[in-house]
């Protein structure tokens, strides 16, 4: 199993040389605000499009909604879930909201 992302600043790794490492802004809202426990995070990654991004997340954070079931945004505009990201993105993953 790797290292997490903590444990690699503790021993000393630069996570940050590698190329493909982007940082961006992600927002949550309803379930899956609930379920990270967070409404906003700046999260490291190696993925390349929303998709793979949500896939991360959802694998570390167990989140229970497939991306299917979800809206995603990528700089304050809706998208698909090819969209390739860049560094300093902002992606909001929008789950369905319940409601009367």
């Amino acid at each position: 199993m790797g290292k997490s992302q903590a444990e690699r600043q503790i021993w000393g790794e630069d996570i940050l040389s590698n190329q493909n490492t982007k940082t961006v802004r992600v927002d949550y809202f309803a379930l899956l605000k609930e379920q990270r426990g967070l409404s906003s995070e700046q999260f490291q990654t190696k993925s390349t499009t929303v998709k793979e991004l949500y896939e991360e997340l959802k694998a570390m954070y167990n989140f229970s909604l497939p991306h299917s079931s979800i809206g995603v945004a990528l700089n304050d505009e809706f998208t698909n879930w090819e969209k390739t990201l860049s560094e300093k993105d902002k992606v909001v993953f929008i789950p369905p909201v319940a409601g009367g």
